[in-house]
């Protein structure tokens, strides 16, 4: 997959349903093209959290390691995907890998993710980079997705922000933090279509940020 920009904007003042609304009064007309879903996300981080620290720190060149699945975040996971997100600086990629299905209940920690990756039939080179790291944070949202008119450009839309801390040895996810005022709004497109983006971008009444939700969620 080639490399693409995503432009987030960090939205605090509006209701989702207005920020819906001005989406859909875009002169490049975006219409929603899915039905709306959760995004489910488990984190993996060095010991050291080096991958936390890059992003902190701004390195251009970082790595985010996650698996993802959607609809019910507890019980049986079903097609769960190990995503390896590739940054450089505003652009980036992902590489994919299908999963075995898992529980996440109770029973849930370090050595069983682990277990799970190890008989998924990862590249020798991916299992061996997964090894050294650590459980670091589940996470999940509610997610809908635009379309421009020309579908050169895409649009996600992200509330109802939820972030569970993780254990290595036991979990029963009691603890989190739910953030009902942050909806974050990232439009995506290819690199060759960066000097038509501030055509998007100024049609907005939003302000472009930095934003992570992984970094939201540690801290």
């Amino acid at each position: 997959m080639d490399y693409r920009y995503e432009r987030k904007f960090l939205i605090k003042d509006f209701e989702e349903n207005q920020i819906e609304s001005i989406i859909k009064r875009h002169q490049a007309q975006f219409s929603e093209i899915f039905e709306s879903r959760i995004v489910n996300n488990i984190y993996f981080d060095t010991i050291n959290m080096l991958n936390f620290s890059d992003n902190i720190i701004g390195i251009s060149k970082r790595s985010k390691i996650r698996i993802r699945w959607y609809g019910s975040t507890f019980g049986h996971v079903e097609k769960p995907i190990l995503e390896i997100k590739i940054k450089k600086g505003l652009l980036g990629r992902k590489i994919k890998y299908p999963l075995k299905s898992f529980s996440l209940n109770n029973n849930f920690n370090q050595e069983y993710i682990h277990n799970i990756l190890q008989k998924s039939k990862l590249p020798i080179n991916v299992n061996n980079y997964l090894k050294p790291l650590k459980i670091s944070l589940l996470n999940n949202y509610k997610r809908k997705y635009f379309k421009s008119a020309n579908n050169k450009f895409r649009i996600t839309v992200d509330s109802l922000l939820k972030y569970y801390k993780v254990n290595l040895i036991f979990n029963n996810f009691i603890y989190k933090i739910v953030d009902k005022e942050s909806v974050i709004m990232e439009l995506k497109y290819n690199q060759n279509l960066d000097d038509q983006a501030i055509n998007i971008t100024n049609g907005f009444p939003f302000r472009l940020t930095k934003n992570s939700k992984y970094i939201n969620g540690i801290e």
